[in-house]
């Protein structure tokens, strides 16, 4: 059984997956910065009213671009995080996808909340394609 990645191979992992993106797409979203995280703070998981941390795989902080003000912008830039151990767990039961293509498919949906799309139309985008 191959050896689980650790944080930093994780990290990396995430880097890759959004440098996979198109230019465009990239150029379009600004500076995001992608933290990798065993599971998500107490706080978060509170604020989200989630009970159980293996429940989280990846979380958006930040001010979407439809919100962001050109003449106040937001002075932090926004974050994705992705949770590895929520991760890990999801990939054991999903033999039709790889480590790699679970965490594009995150770092992706963290995005569309970053250009202030809803689950639910990133859903119905996704079911489109």
């Amino acid at each position: 059984m191959p050896q689980e990645p650790d944080l930093d191979r994780f990290q990396e992992m995430a880097e890759a997956a959004y440098l996979g993106l198109p230019e465009n797409f990239r150029r379009a979203a600004g500076r995001i910065d992608i933290h990798v995280r065993d599971f998500a703070e107490a706080d978060v998981l509170a604020d989200l009213g989630i009970r159980d941390r293996w429940e989280l795989t990846g979380l958006y902080q930040g001010i979407p671009l439809i919100h962001d003000s050109v003449t106040f912008p937001s002075p932090d830039s926004p974050r994705i995080f992705l949770y590895r151990q929520p991760l890990l767990a999801e990939i054991k039961t999903r033999p039709d996808v790889t480590l790699e293509e679970l965490i594009e498919h995150v770092v992706i949906h963290e995005l569309g909340h970053h250009f202030g799309w809803s689950d639910e139309e990133m859903h119905q985008l996704l079911e489109e394609d």
